[in-house]
């Protein structure tokens, strides 16, 4: 440690680190340019609204429409990078916490596509407000709503999929309200594709909560997809006639759901088989859809005074005999969808739920809970009374409470406007306010996730400053988009870590107090507090990541190293160890974005290289002493040799786990030994060695990739398996003859007590763990069959 011999010492090393801190804040914001600005967006912007921003700047600046400007590629570029940064998650996060600083190891926007591409090709279902055009972040929330969705997973550069455009687009209108008619570009949304299966474009699926996928693969027609889709509309349409009307009629008082009947007469228009199919759909769970023939229960029909073809909705309760009494409503209309609005708006309101009764029912049941503010807050649209329905799996009840009843409850519950929150059967105190897209299907994904989720809303009150539990608590703004993003994946790690940890989250557009006393400065910012250690989490928006996290501050991967241990494990380590370094400062953009890509790797490297961080804040004069002369500073100390260096610096321009992995792993003595044709054919084929090969190409890039990964599994299978590298290049004749059409190619051969084959076993992974695991379990099952061969002969012996 570091110690200071008098008050001024003091000062001036204070004024020092002070003057380092501010220059470093003034040039991150002088140098930063506003992505939001340059798009003219505001902070909030959903990713469609940054698509179509951009796509509008694109058309108009584009270099291809600005020939006679010398500035226009400059000028494109600055549009392009904002762009690629705002519409990845990730990386829109690290810019509003760090600003470019955040961005060094990221070059996106350095390239962009023709005028043409931007005009015919970009956003094709943006504009289209039938299809919902779905990103990774919102996917899974949308298919698992209940809903039954269609979904176009296209690419902007496929042919087919713009062929199918217009198409997609009818077949929207058609069935809206029906099924939910989804997009997405594969082309922004790489790995959610890439999870999901999709290797051509276009690819059509169906998707409904509790059913696999079904993949669409009949032409591209609108009756086509129509017929497709509507067989897993599971709604059907009862006919009616004496013997079964009356029952249908007076049971529904019973069950609470009501009859949209169309009477089929001589005259007038009657609505088609089709039509009533898609009612049937729409209304789901809300009313029965039927019809009758007044051609042969004219006795019935007339009873009801039905002389021509007409709809009429029955709500529960009706009368048939005093059908204006009954509140019988008759419609005129044979549009689907005039049909489904006006039914809705006859439907009953959610219950409104007394300030006296409160407490008792949310501390009995689940509920999911509209805040409005007077009986004139018409913030609910009619869709919504689809709730009850939804969620009646999950049993969620669905009602409203007005806080001009009782502003004190409200007041305590932090809603001081409209929204809508979730109770999870344990009253007023285990909560969560929504702070999602106001659509049907997030509200219903947020309340399936919230009841079955351990995320609680957190205020100056249940705040766990003191609290001797350890507590995740996400600092957020609900106009933040990564914030909302972040909030379902926080509800997954919630679950894997109930007992463990206890999860908040706090609102800092309500708290601002709060959040400025934890000095939040962006957002979302995610902290683990731990008694008097505060933890504050730099990864991606996964709960994958998030768990990832917290098993790092259970057992951590990265060593923080004071002077003293510097000198005591790296300078003194032991001859075959390796290490490597981080020299960093905490108020370092770049270093702060290199922390999770740090320990991630150190996770990658265990039992391989040492792995640790140096605070050249807090230990400057050390890091001095060492020559560090910018953050962060990455060193690899290898293996004790009398001709090694004492270090090597990274100088890559990557600083993302993968590449640092790699970069480290080159420094590893080899496992792996280099074959000729001739050592090939000894000690490969005619030896008595199991052996797994390499066959690669020097000039390859994923043989390149692949090279430390198979270090890896020569280390983790040494003294059961041998491993070999063949130069393809070199020796194209041994290839050839293990019928090698790929680099790279990795192979077993196995010995079995006889010459080995020439083409091996085909290995189809390039993961060091999976294949691995893969050689072992051969290896098991070729002593186990000798085990039971050896056995029999004992017998007949």
């Amino acid at each position: 440690m570091e110690f200071l011999a008098s008050k001024g010492d003091y000062i001036i090393y204070f004024k020092r680190h002070l003057l380092l801190v501010l220059v470093c804040v003034i040039v991150l914001v002088c140098t930063d340019q506003d992505y939001y600005s340059l798009l003219g967006v505001s902070k909030e912007a959903s990713s469609r609204e940054i698509r179509q921003a951009f796509k509008k700047l694109a058309l108009k600046l584009h270099p291809d429409k600005n020939q006679n400007d010398p500035n226009a590629h400059d000028n494109f570029l600055k549009i392009n990078r904002a762009y690629e940064v705002l519409k990845d998650e990730d990386l829109r996060k690290k810019y509003d916490k760090y600003g470019e600083k955040g961005l060094e190891d990221q070059q996106q926007g350095g390239r962009y596509e023709s005028w043409h591409f931007y005009r015919y090709d970009f956003g094709i279902y943006d504009d289209d407000p039938e299809i919902i055009t779905l990103d990774r972040g919102e996917f899974d929330a949308a298919v698992n709503s209940g809903e039954l969705w269609f979904v176009n997973f296209y690419s902007p550069r496929c042919s087919h999929c713009h062929d199918l455009a217009p198409t997609w687009r009818e077949f929207a209108k058609e069935l809206d309200g029906v099924i939910r008619i989804g997009a997405v570009n594969c082309g922004d949304n790489r790995m959610l594709c890439r999870i999901k299966g999709i290797n051509s474009y276009p690819s059509l699926y169906v998707f409904k909560t509790g059913m696999q996928p079904v993949k669409y693969y009949g032409d591209r027609s609108k009756e086509s997809l129509k017929n497709f889709a509507m067989q897993y509309v599971t709604s059907t349409v009862t006919e009616l006639w004496a013997g079964n009307f009356v029952n249908a009629i007076e049971t529904s008082f019973a069950s609470g759901v009501g009859w949209l009947i169309a009477f089929c007469a001589e005259r007038g228009d009657c609505l088609s088989y089709q039509t009533r199919l898609k009612l049937a759909g729409m209304l789901e769970g809300l009313v029965n859809v039927g019809w009758m023939d007044c051609g042969t229960q004219g006795e019935l029909c007339d009873n009801l005074d039905v002389s021509s073809s007409t709809t009429a909705y029955f709500p529960p309760g009706a009368t048939i005999n005093n059908k204006e009494k009954g509140g019988v409503l008759f419609l005129n209309s044979l549009d689907a969808r005039e049909i489904y609005q006006e039914v809705m708006q006859h439907l009953p309101d959610f219950e409104i739920i007394s300030a006296a009764s409160l407490e008792d029912r949310l501390a009995h049941h689940r509920w999911l809970l509209f805040f409005q503010f007077g009986e004139g807050d018409k913030s609910n649209v009619q869709e919504f009374k689809k709730l009850k329905f939804l969620l009646k799996d999950e049993h969620i009840q669905v009602g409203k409470f007005d806080c001009l009843s009782s502003p004190t409850i409200c007041n305590k519950l932090y809603v001081y406007q409209p929204c809508l929150a979730v109770f999870k059967g344990k009253g007023t105190g285990d909560y969560e306010i929504h702070h999602g897209k106001k659509i049907l299907y997030d509200i219903v994904a947020f309340a399936k996730e919230s009841v079955n989720s351990h995320v609680i809303t957190l205020g100056p009150q249940n705040f766990p400053d003191k609290d001797k539990e350890p507590w995740l608590v996400d600092f957020f703004a609900p106009w933040c988009p990564p914030c909302r993003a972040l909030l379902p994946e926080l509800r997954k790690a919630s679950k894997h870590l109930y007992g463990q940890l206890k999860f908040g989250t706090l609102d800092c557009t309500v708290h601002e107090g709060l959040c400025n006393m934890h000095n939040i400065r962006a957002y979302p910012t995610t902290v683990v507090f731990n008694q008097s250690d505060v933890h504050e989490y730099e990864g991606h928006h996964s709960a994958e990541q998030i768990l990832e996290f917290i098993e790092d501050l259970r057992n951590p991967s990265v060593v923080s190293l004071t002077p003293e241990t510097f000198a005591e494990l790296v300078q003194r380590r032991k001859q075959e160890e390796i290490w490597m370094v981080d020299f960093y400062a905490p108020w370092c953009g770049p270093c702060q974005a290199l922390m999770p890509e740090w320990k991630k790797m150190a996770r990658m490297l265990n039992g391989l290289i040492s792995v640790g961080s140096v605070d050249c804040q807090k230990y400057y004069s050390f890091c001095h002493q060492e020559s560090v002369r910018g953050y962060p500073e990455i060193r690899l100390f290898p293996q004790k040799s009398n001709t090694a260096h004492q270090y090597y610096s990274y100088n890559g321009w990557h600083r993302d786990a993968y590449s640092l992995r790699g970069w480290a792993l080159g420094y590893l003595p080899r496992v792996s030994v280099d074959l000729t044709p001739q050592s090939f054919t000894e000690k490969v084929l005619n030896g008595k060695d199991h052996w797994v090969i390499d066959f690669y190409a020097p000039w390859c890039g994923p043989c390149q990739n692949f090279a430390p990964e198979f270090e890896i599994l020569a280390r983790a299978v040494k003294g059961r398996v041998k491993a070999g590298k063949v130069d393809c290049q070199a020796y194209g004749h041994t290839c050839q003859t293990a019928d090698i059409r790929a680099y790279p190619t990795v192979k077993f051969y196995p010995y079995q007590g006889t010459k080995k084959s020439v083409l091996g076993e085909y290995i189809d992974s390039r993961d060091a763990k999976g294949i691995a695991d893969l050689l072992n379990e051969k290896l098991e099952a070729m002593e186990n069959k000798g085990k039971r061969k050896k056995s029999r002969n004992k017998v007949r012996t």
